[in-house]
């Protein structure tokens, strides 16, 4: 199994918005300069997001994306199913059917081989998402702090009269 693009660049995203401004309004441009995403692939990713309850948006200087909930809360799992669809190793066929080929009506019982690694495949697609649901995006975080990445220190403003 790869995860796509825009799957990583969604962990990656959330990622940018918990670790570097706390889960607050985060504006696309510094999210994609920081995380070298393309930003209209990155508002795309969003939009998905947003309609999934895992980020919201606020409009206005101050405003962009912020998480719709705690990091402790969004689990990797639920990124994959918003916007993979989920987990899925195998074919989605059904195991009791096989599809037509020569010699094979639709709807005959499937080859035994095919039923069993479809079977297989199904437990492991499902072993997969369970270790992403224990990941956590707080997890991520640690995990970051723990390799040394630093948070971008505020920069204070100079004014000169």
């Amino acid at each position: 199994m790869k995860l796509s693009s825009k799957g990583r660049y969604a962990f990656r995203a959330l990622f940018d918005i918990a670790f570097y401004n706390d889960g607050q309004p985060t504006q696309v441009k510094d999210i994609a300069e920081r995380q070298a995403i393309p930003p209209r692939f990155l508002e795309q990713i969003f939009q998905d997001l947003k309609r999934a309850g895992i980020v919201a948006s606020k409009r206005g200087p101050q405003g962009g994306y912020m998480l719709a909930r705690e990091p402790s809360e969004i689990r990797l799992g639920d990124v994959v199913e918003v916007i993979e669809g989920g987990v899925s190793l195998g074919d989605d066929e059904s195991p009791k059917t096989a599809l037509e080929g020569p010699g094979r009506r639709k709807g005959e019982p499937a080859l035994d081989g095919q039923r069993v690694t479809n079977h297989v495949l199904k437990e492991l697609s499902a072993r997969v998402t369970s270790c992403l649901n224990e990941v956590t995006l707080s997890d991520v975080c640690r995990k970051a702090e723990f390799l040394g990445v630093r948070r971008n220190e505020p920069t204070a403003s100079v004014y000169f009269i």
